[in-house]
């Protein structure tokens, strides 16, 4: 269809040319909107003498513009997704995460910042804790942010492997299984190279000559997509764990060859765990509709997980910091024998002091008194830094897309129109994805925790409400990604073929109404306003980017956890 308009197509230097060359002045205007007293003065015509005297059609389709805009503009951006860390068990989980990050940047952006702000959480709240294993657990946790984290104590298997001096194998055994980096490879580093040189040069080409086809120009779909490179440097930076087979295989691995349990009724032959329950495991199993993105790797999928894995991190802290305290305390395990000092350790827990049956061992970690502080999620911080990831997203989304929009609207005839329209639609489905999918991860957080035996029993309705709602939200979401993410890409294609040099877009309609009118021929003052916006854009664009690569920067990569002496 789009090789086909130069059938009916218009040419609107043409079209001034004629009217400058008649005698009527009606609906001649210039670039600010204002009647000429000659035909040879104007510079602009009105909406509906564009319409009638130069045609409703857009311009010819010009290969030789298309394909240069796209190969600069576009091209070097939809290859950069390739370097989006994927690794679900699922084909389609992977695209739904390509298709949920370009049909929402702020949901990428906030998976990112959450996950990296949770890796620093988790170090501080291990700090300060002085027992065997503290540091391979921070190593452990912290990795399994991009898998659906599960533990279990119901048989004291999570409390055999913090207290056991059987299972700190187990602990170095999956912290050494999870120690391996994807970040920086030779191909990514050159395609980040290719993506911000490609974007630098256009955008200094462009302004050295701004009136070069300004209408099918993609200075403003550089900065549309400009948000995709501070999300692929993040998570560069932060090498998620996010390849499914790797990580099952290494927590199985470490739960089939290295995990004990304490015994029932011998507190000093605890039994290898062979089959059955595990005190920590990934869940791989088919949990319902509610809770299947946990299950998903890619690390934008994290939206799903964060509450759940806050609550699992902060029960296994809270054990360690109980077995901690106890000693400090000099109170073994087994309330039948007494703590052992050995001087050869310096200062370490004899492995005599870990030994009990595995009702003495949930005991030894269980907090019954006196808690340090306020149990529940409010009490992990969780709430500060979901405010933080979702401003930074937001921030991060506006920012870069913000710099398209004002490229557009300030290209005469300055205002709302068709592309800064449909900018501004991008981005404001984005948001809305943004926010239907953390609604739905806390609908399902609140399902399954109403509906456990151990969480906060409302009625039997409750969860089952939950659970249909997050659901329902979740799909709709899924839904308008894909269709968000057809729709930028439709947008800039539609851009660069001439689709939108037409009377009704370059006239700026949807924003000026009646006084719509159509800027033909640039003044010089024309294009030094709109040199000034481009440049004002461009630094909006890549000083948000740029802040947002620091603010990773800042806070990935933690040190680990500091034990009190």
């Amino acid at each position: 269809m789009l090789f086909a308009q130069h059938v009916a197509a218009t040419n609107f230097t043409e079209c001034m040319l004629n009217l400058q060359a008649g005698s009527s002045i009606a609906g001649l205007l210039d670039n600010a909107g204002h009647s000429v007293t000659a035909p040879a003065n104007a510079t602009a015509i009105t909406y509906e003498l564009c319409k009638s005297a130069c045609g409703a059609n857009p311009e010819p389709f010009q290969w030789s513009i298309f394909s240069s805009q796209f190969s600069a503009w576009l091209l070097p951006w939809l290859a950069l997704i390739s370097q989006l860390p994927f690794g679900s068990r699922y084909k389609s989980d992977n695209l739904m995460s390509m298709l949920l990050t370009v049909g929402s940047p702020a949901l990428g952006a906030y998976s990112l910042i959450f996950t990296v702000l949770n890796g620093q959480w988790v170090a501080r709240r291990l700090s300060g804790i002085k027992y065997p294993n503290v540091r391979k657990a921070w190593r452990v946790l912290a990795s399994l942010q991009q898998s659906a984290l599960r533990i279990d104590d119901s048989e004291g298997h999570l409390s055999s492997l913090i207290v056991l001096s059987e299972n700190d194998e187990w602990w170095e055994e999956l912290a050494h299984g999870l120690d391996y980096t994807q970040t920086w490879s030779l191909s990514a580093v050159s395609q980040i190279i290719w993506v911000l040189v490609a974007y630098l040069f256009t955008v200094i080409d462009s302004l050295a000559d701004p009136t070069n086809s300004v209408n099918s120009s993609g200075q403003g779909v550089g900065a549309v997509f400009l948000w995709l490179l501070p999300i692929v440097i993040g998570y560069l930076q932060l090498s998620p764990k996010c390849d499914f087979e790797r990580v099952r295989d290494a927590v199985d691995r470490a739960n089939t060859s290295k995990a004990y349990r304490a015994s029932p009724y011998n507190s000093q032959a605890p039994a290898r765990v062979l089959s059955g329950r595990r005190g920590l495991f990934i869940e791989v199993r088919d949990v319902g509709e509610a809770h299947r993105d946990e299950q998903a790797c890619a690390p934008v999928f994290n939206y799903a997980r964060f509450l759940h894995w806050t609550a699992d991190v902060e029960v296994v802290a809270g054990a360690f910091e109980v077995a901690a305290s106890n000693a400090a305390n000099h109170v073994p395990i087994s309330a039948s024998a007494l703590w052992v000092e050995d001087p050869s350790l310096k200062g370490h827990i004899s492995d005599l002091n870990r030994r009990g049956t595995d009702e003495e061992v949930r005991r030894y970690t269980r907090r019954t008194k006196h808690p340090k502080r306020p149990r529940g999620l409010i009490a992990t911080g969780v709430i500060r830094r979901f405010l933080i990831a979702s401003f930074l997203a937001l921030f991060l989304q506006w920012g870069t897309i913000g710099g398209g929009i004002v490229v557009v609207m300030y290209t005469p005839t300055t205002g709302l129109g068709c592309r800064s329209g449909a900018y501004i639609l991008y981005a404001v489905t984005g948001t809305v994805i943004w926010l239907l999918m953390v609604l739905s991860s806390f609908l399902s957080y609140h399902a399954a925790t109403s509906s456990s035996p151990s969480g906060p029993l409302r009625t039997l309705s409750s969860p089952r409400i939950a659970g249909m709602l997050s659901t329902g939200l979740r799909r709709i979401g899924k839904i308008l990604a894909m269709l968000n993410t057809t729709w930028i890409v439709v947008v800039c294609i539609f851009q660069f073929a001439s689709f939108f040099d037409r009377c009704y877009c370059n006239s700026s309609v949807i924003g000026l109404g009646k006084g719509a009118y159509d800027v033909i021929n640039f003044t010089s003052s024309d294009v030094h306003a709109m040199k000034s916006a481009w440049i004002g854009s461009v630094s909006l664009s890549l000083g948000t980017a740029t802040l947002f690569v620091l603010f990773v920067a800042l806070y990935v990569d933690p040190p680990g956890p500091v034990s009190s002496k």
